[in-house]
């Protein structure tokens, strides 16, 4: 149950929460849960080989942490480009980020759509070989979301510095910027070989060419010790022990704009469900209060709300954003969504009093959601109020397979489906009913109401083609828009976009 205890009135030990959503990117990357909790014990220990001070040294730990946190950034397009499962194909390609054009080109033949019928596989191969330079534009908005989300999440210049670079090289051939050599920000010099030894790669061979000379050669000096004592460990406490004193906190008022960025990083998955766990935590927390609910638990329900969908990335962009029905194996792979936003919250102390209505949004009362199929009497009154706010919240949105329904017509849907509570449906309807007229407020960043249309479409995933057709303008004047927008608000790429869309609720 999420309550009071979920309303910390001290410090929180900010590795915790970093910690929490690596678990996260790990699974958006399609590596195995405790890789970046790894890379980050192994960094350090570099770190500490090159005679890095405690405070280079708590750079290497927060972004090891942190490097892949822009893994969501594109995956609907790399899910498309390479036949629907983005985590096969980022995980397929983590080995050779870093290599040469030729094992990268190898790899993508190898492994791309390897599960798809041969002409069907050969076309997903081609298209992905004919695009090779969507791989730097793709790392690059990796870069810039996750220094966006790092930035709102209280972690210091040098951290977010290091994820603006985090697929840079040491010979300047890396993003986004091509720094060389010393240019490198160190922490990404040292992470970069770690990860790359955590996944067995042979360092030598690319020495001087993708890592700095003198990370190798600490890594073979100190990596094989470090990488077998981590084979017998437990991987969490070991990232939470190599912190140097003293750890990093978060003020308790803090805790909200790290879970905000953690929503808007689950919801950029999919361009269907972007800000979709920012409404349904104003839902949620609204109808807490029409439920009797304190302002403690009301607080609670909107931080589970927020981290709901966490899981979502441990399923393919293929399944979420299928037009059509979901076949059996599909519907088995989304169902776990949940069990894995329960996974990533319960390890971690600051956030495990939200697991259990975090992952119970599939819940239903009849015994038949998932991933639990809790009955009834196991589904507290905040998982309850979750669940009706979570269909109510994608109901009157558009979803691949139809179109939005009128807050109206969702109102009857909800109250129909005999699995929700019928209390917390009257709830989330009222609070519905109060959040129908906002305030009209000053558009952000100086942005026109057409360049806020031009916007939310863009950040819903729409070529400048579709925005053109939708708001009857010519593709020429939204390639404007785009330019003007992206100037105003300080962006480079369409998922950075979306970020800010969410940031400023642009997209409700």
């Amino acid at each position: 149950m999420v309550g009071s205890e979920t309303a910390p009135s001290g410090p929180l030990r900010l590795t915790e929460l970093l910690a929490s959503v690596s678990l996260a990117t790990d699974l958006g990357i399609g590596q195995p849960l405790g890789h970046a909790l790894r890379t980050c014990v192994l960094a350090v220990s570099l770190a500490e080989e090159l005679g890095c001070c405690p405070e280079e040294v708590r750079t290497v730990h927060q972004f090891a942490l942190l490097r892949f946190l822009g893994c969501t950034a594109d995956s609907a397009e790399s899910a498309a480009l390479v036949g629907g499962d983005d985590r096969a194909f980022f995980g397929a390609m983590g080995p050779v980020v870093m290599g040469s054009p030729a094992e990268v080109v190898r790899r993508i033949a190898g492994s791309v759509a390897a599960e798809q019928p041969a002409t069907r596989r050969v076309r997903h191969v081609a298209r992905t070989l004919a695009d090779l330079r969507h791989g730097g534009a793709s790392l690059a908005a990796h870069c810039e979301v996750a220094a966006m989300l790092a930035s709102r999440s209280g972690l210091r210049q040098p951290v977010i510095d290091a994820l603006a670079h985090a697929y840079e090289r040491w010979d300047g051939k890396g993003v986004p910027e091509g720094l060389e050599g010393d240019a490198v920000p160190l922490a990404v010099r040292i992470v970069v070989v770690a990860r790359d030894a955590e996944l067995g790669v042979d360092l030598g061979a690319r020495s001087g060419k993708a890592y700095d000379p003198a990370v190798v050669a600490a890594a073979a000096r100190v990596g094989p010790s470090v990488l077998a004592g981590l084979a017998e460990a437990d991987e969490w406490e070991a990232a939470l022990a190599c912190e140097p004193a003293p750890a990093a906190t978060v003020p308790a008022d803090g805790l909200d704009p790290v879970l905000t960025a953690f929503a808007d990083f689950a919801d950029l998955k999919s361009p269907w469900i972007r800000g979709h766990s920012r409404r349904v935590a104003a839902l949620a927390e609204l109808a807490g209060g029409h439920a009797g609910l304190d302002e403690s638990a009301c607080a609670g329900l909107r931080r589970a709300s927020l981290v709901h969908d966490l899981g979502r990335v441990a399923v393919e962009n293929g399944i979420w954003d299928k037009p059509g029905p979901l076949s059996t194996p599909e519907l088995e792979r989304m169902r776990l969504h949940p069990y894995y936003t329960e996974r990533i919250l319960a390890r971690c102390s600051p956030l495990a009093s939200l697991a259990e209505a975090a992952s119970s949004h599939h819940e239903r009362l009849d015994g038949s959601g998932y991933h639990r199929s809790l009955p009834a009497e196991a589904q507290s009154r905040e998982c309850r109020l979750l669940a009706a706010a979570d269909v109510f919240a994608a109901l009157t949105a558009n979803r691949p397979h139809r179109p939005a329904l009128s807050a109206d017509e969702a109102a009857g849907a909800l109250e129909a489906e005999k699995g929700l509570d019928a209390d917390a449906v009257a709830c989330v309807l009222a609070a519905a009913g109060r959040r129908a007229a906002p305030a009209r407020v000053a558009l952000p960043a100086g942005l026109t109401e057409r360049e806020v249309e031009v916007l939310r479409l863009v950040a819903r995933g729409r070529s400048n083609r579709d925005v053109a057709a939708e708001l009857v303008i010519s593709p020429k004047t939204v390639g404007r828009h785009v330019e003007n927008l992206y100037r105003k608000i300080g962006v480079r790429s369409r998922a950075a976009a979306a970020v800010f869309a969410m940031e400023h609720g642009l997209l409700d």
